[in-house]
């Protein structure tokens, strides 16, 4: 599914029309985002958590070459599913 299916879908859940349901989808997407990079989490109860982990600074290697190089640290988005989530896919 992509944005547009997922837009469709909200459309034809909601009886919006899909110029609302994309402004909806957007404003869901930016939220998260803008939380995330504000350092915060967002915890949907039953669904998950939406959280950011820093990832250390890593000395890698280039395939290609065998040469190591400097992987600098990183903040990175990451999600855990939420239990009910979880059960509802087994």
């Amino acid at each position: 599914m992509n944005k547009n299916d997922l837009i469709n879908k909200v459309s034809d859940h909601t009886g919006l029309n899909k110029s609302d349901s994309a402004k909806a989808v957007d404003a869901v997407f930016d939220t998260i985002t803008s939380e995330l990079k504000g350092g915060g989490d967002i915890r949907l109860v039953g669904f998950g958590t939406f959280l950011v982990s820093k990832r250390k600074a890593t000395t890698g290697r280039n395939p290609q070459t065998g040469a190591s190089i400097n992987i600098p640290a990183a903040n990175v988005p990451k999600f855990r599913p939420g239990k009910s989530l979880k059960e509802s896919l087994n």
